[in-house]
Order: C-alpha cells, then sequence, then structure tokens
C-alpha cells in the first residue's frame, strides 16, 4: 500500500498551492482509462476536518485538480449546492449518507429524503443508510429495518437512485452480513449494501475479506476504503481511517481481490476524523492510489486555495 511515488504527491499539491460509465447497480468503472479495472474514485467526510474550511466550490475545484471523479456528501442539507458545484467542473456525486431509525414512535427518515430525490433524478446516486434505534446485528431488528426501506425504495421509483445499508459500528446494521441479509429481505434491484473497510476493521477480527465479500457479491454495489493499520485494539478511528499512503493494511490486495471476484463498482475514500489541510491528505491518497493501481499520475492547472 505504501508504493507511492514521492514525486507524484508533489505534483498533486504544487497546483493547489500555487493557486461515459458501464455500471454494475450505479457503480461505474472508468472504461477510457488504462491500466487495472480503474474504478471511479471519489472521497467522503472532506468537509469537518478540512483546516482550510473550504466551500463546496473550493473542494469542487480542489477534486478536479487532484483528479478524483466525484464526491460524496453527508446528510441531506446542502444537496443543491454540492450539485451545482460538482456539476461546474464537470464532476459527479455519487453518494448521499443519511440516517434511518427503527425506533417506535420516531420518524424513520427525515422528509427531506422525497425533496433530495428530486434533485438527483437520473443522476444514479446511492444513499448511503446508517440504522439507528436498535441493538447492533441483530437480526429481530431486520423486519423493521426492510419495512423502512421498502418505504424508500417506493419513494425512488423511478429516480434511478440506489439504497445501499451501510455497516457502521455500533449501529443496528454493523456487520456487511446484516447489510447483505437485509438486502435480500427487501430484495429489490435498487437495494443493495456496501462495504466500508474502517467498519470491517473495527468489527471483525479473521481479516478474511476474500470469503465475506464473495458472499456479498449478489448484493455489493459499494465500497470504501482509506489507509488502515492491520489491528488496534484502542478506541477512536486514528488507526483504522489514515490517508491511503499510511497504514500497515494491504489495501491494494483488497482492491485486486474485489476486481477478481466480479466487482464493477466504485471506490469511496472515506476521510473521517483526517485533520489538517484537506488537500495535502487528498494529494497523497490519489498519488498512492495512482502506485497501486498502476495509472498514470494525474495533475491540474492551479485553482482556488
Amino acid at each position: 500500500m505504501k508504493r507511492c511515488v514521492a514525486v507524484s504527491i508533489l505534483v498533486g499539491l504544487a497546483g493547489l498551492v500555487g493557486g461515459s460509465r458501464a455500471a454494475v447497480g450505479q457503480g461505474a468503472v472508468e472504461g477510457d482509462r488504462k491500466g487495472p479495472l480503474a474504478h471511479a474514485l471519489f472521497p467522503f467526510c472532506i468537509d469537518w476536518y478540512d483546516s482550510k474550511k473550504r466551500s463546496y466550490e473550493q473542494q469542487a475545484m480542489m477534486l478536479k485538480q487532484l483528479g478524483y471523479d466525484g464526491a460524496g456528501h453527508i446528510w441531506l442539507d446542502g444537496v443543491a449546492e454540492r450539485l451545482k458545484t460538482l456539476d461546474a467542473v464537470g464532476l459527479r456525486l455519487y453518494q448521499v449518507t443519511m440516517p434511518i431509525d427503527i425506533t417506535p414512535g420516531k420518524p424513520a427518515y427525515d422528509p427531506k429524503f422525497k425533496e433530495v430525490l428530486g434533485l438527483v433524478k437520473g443522476r444514479g446516486v446511492q444513499f448511503l443508510l446508517i440504522v439507528n434505534g436498535g441493538k447492533p446485528s441483530d437480526p429481530s431488528a431486520d423486519d423493521r429495518v426492510a419495512a423502512v426501506v421498502r418505504e424508500m425504495s417506493d419513494l425512488a421509483k423511478g429516480s434511478g437512485a440506489e439504497l445501499l445499508l451501510y455497516p457502521h459500528t455500533g449501529n443496528v446494521v454493523e456487520r456487511l452480513e446484516d447489510a447483505v441479509r437485509i438486502a435480500d429481505k427487501v430484495d429489490r434491484p435498487d437495494v443493495g449494501a456496501m462495504f466500508n473497510l474502517c467498519h470491517w476493521l473495527r468489527v471483525d477480527a479473521s481479516r478474511d475479506y476474500n470469503a465475506l465479500l464473495k458472499q456479498a457479491m449478489h448484493r455489493l454495489r459499494a465500497v470504501s476504503i482509506n489507509g488502515a493499520d492491520e489491528y488496534d485494539a484502542g478506541p477512536g478511528w486514528s488507526h483504522y481511517i489514515q490517508p491511503l499512503d499510511r497504514g500497515t493494511f494491504d489495501v491494494g490486495a483488497l482492491i485486486d481481490a474485489l476486481d477478481q471476484l466480479g466487482y464493477r463498482g466504485t471506490i469511496g475514500l472515506q476521510c473521517y476524523g483526517i485533520e489538517g489541510d484537506v488537500a495535502e491528505h487528498l494529494a497523497r491518497s490519489m498519488a498512492a492510489w495512482q502506485a497501486m493501481r498502476g495509472l498514470k499520475a494525474h495533475a491540474k492547472a492551479a485553482g482556488p486555495r
């Protein structure tokens, strides 16, 4: 994973400091690129920890300069602005993360979901569903989760959007197995599962992703990665979420395994909790991605800092 070329990092940073897709589900592979299967790569969670506090417009320009294919968006606020700024530089909004809740008597999801569906209609956006309101990995909650997802799927009909169950440590859907089991219960073509490296590392000590992913392939619609250490017994995410050029876990081998299993979707870059200038660590992550995938280094002219 550390096969980074230092000059690629410097080239990517210099641009910032100095100034059609084939799909399985909605996950696109860039068919016009060279080298290994060149999954579209985009970061998410880039707002909260950026020391420069960039606007959406500045983020879009930065991502374009660094060679990313687009962005993921967290929560339902600000989606219109995110779309406008990504459209302006020719990039794509791939995912919107949102919570749902199966607690009796609570709204199951934000009514703004319907409005956002209208904004993203025809764009192939994936909604990543973090499930609250129950014990982690509790099969007795499956029917309640499935009922909510079916209702949301009814609303999403004709929008081209997908609904993906997002495994998140401590939540009802905590493991990929939970996501697949519930997606099977819903049994609709617009409902699938996501694999999140950092959360899998936290909850599954086996480290056998091959068997897990093989069993999940019929529902797997999205994958998120990041640099990570192989094991971390402590709390927090500083070892399980790092830029791609850091950590002892072999991310390149994971992507190769996904390729061999037939995964043809996008790759999201998890950036939660990574502090400092987001342009700096995104440049390093892009250089690491290019090195592990054998892709040509990307550099563009300077834009807003």
